[in-house]
Formats: structure tokens, sequence, C-alpha cells
């Protein structure tokens, strides 16, 4: 079923990291509103670097585990983030951004007071968000919140393939193997009915004159 939102599964950096739980973001698109997704040049995501590295009220962390679309559909993880950010009049501000290349794009946003904002005024809004962003003066608190490892849904797929292996595994471990259909045999075969040749114990194979003998047709040839 479609909907208008992308829903981002994170562990909670703004409350000390809980890694044992992971908290659902509702984020409406773009496409709702602007009927496309923004393009958000290089210099916004430079800025945005060097403000987490020279402020202390700018930082990064590495949380996000799956992102799902408003189609159901899971993305790769990889190259997505989402600001999470508090301006000095306490504005929530919440950007979920595919990066491509050095550019990114403007996917969906939170919350809802902010989406009004961006219907009412368009792209123009956007622009002056974007640079009240990388004021350090106007934020309070801004977190980078980048992928952890792989989605949810990748981990998953792994472990599906990892225990399909592993049952095929142990599927060839039960199975016979006969009579070297896996593997090369180098035991000497009848030339006549091409059963293998079997050893014949007594006097003769005592003193090394050992016989091997076709079991099935009576073939015999000397060691």
């Amino acid at each position: 079923m479609m909907t208008e939102f992308f829903t981002i599964y994170t562990y909670t950096p703004w409350d000390n990291l809980n890694s044992n739980q992971l908290t659902q973001i509702r984020a409406l698109s773009l496409k709702k509103i602007l009927k496309n997704f923004p393009i958000i040049e290089a210099s916004f995501f430079d800025d945005l670097q060097s403000n987490v590295y020279n402020n202390n009220q700018y930082s990064w962390i590495e949380s996000i585990k799956r992102i799902v679309g408003p189609n159901n559909e899971d993305y790769d993880i990889s190259n997505w983030n989402f600001l999470y950010a508090f301006d000095d009049q306490r504005r929530l501000f919440q950007f979920l951004l595919q990066k491509k290349n050095e550019q990114g794009i403007l996917v969906a946003i939170a919350p809802p007071e902010l989406a009004k904002l961006f219907s009412d005024h368009g792209k123009g809004a956007i622009l002056k968000t974007l640079s009240l962003l990388n004021k350090p003066s106007k934020i309070k608190f801004l977190m980078i919140l980048g992928p952890k490892g792989k989605s949810i849904a990748q981990e998953q797929q792994l472990i599906r393939m990892n225990r399909q292996q592993y049952d095929k595994f142990k599927l060839l471990q039960k199975t016979p193997n006969m009579e070297g259909l896996w593997f090369p045999s180098y035991e000497p075969r009848c030339p006549i009915c091409n059963e293998l040749l079997r050893e014949i114990s007594g006097l003769d194979y005592k003193i090394g004159l050992g016989k091997i003998v076709c079991p099935r047709c009576g073939y015999r040839k000397t060691k």
C-alpha cells in the first residue's frame, strides 16, 4: 500500500544512544509538497561537515539501520543521512537526505509544521532553512545520523542466504557418494564391464604377486 511517508529506523543518539531498541521516525515525502525532490548543492554538505569539526553543538553518529519508502520498498542505507536539529527558538528540523556524488537530494521532512512552511513558500523556504542550519549562532543542537553497517533488510537477506547454503551443505553431507559420482575415483576398473576391480588376498599376494579381479565378469589382472 502506497503512503506519503518515508520511515527511518534508527538507534536514538539523542537518548544516550539506546542500541537495544530502534525508534521509527516518519518523514513526509517532498514529492507530496513540491512534486519532486530538490537537489542540494555540495557546498551545503561541505559547510555542515566544517561545522561538525568546529562546533560542539554539531555532531555525526552512525545509527540508521533501515529506510523504508512510500511503496514499502527497502533502500540500501549506505548513502543516506538523517539530519535532526533544534534552533535557538526551539524549532525542530528533521531532514532525510540521499547523497549523490558530492550533491544530495532532499527526500523527506518532518515535523508537520516544517512541511506546511515548505508547502506555503516552496523552495525559497527550503534555501532559508538550509542556510539557518549552517549558522552555529542560531543552532542549539544538530546531529547528522549516518548508516550503521548494513541495513536490517540486507542483514536478514544474508542470514537467509547463509542458511540456504548451510542447508545445502548438510544435504550434500547426508547424500551418499554413489560409486564416486561426485569425486573421481583412481581405483582400477574392469576393461570389460567397467566395474571396480577387487584385490584377491592369498598366497600370491603375500609374496608380492597380488591379483585383482572383477566381481561382475570375473576378469583378473596381476598387480
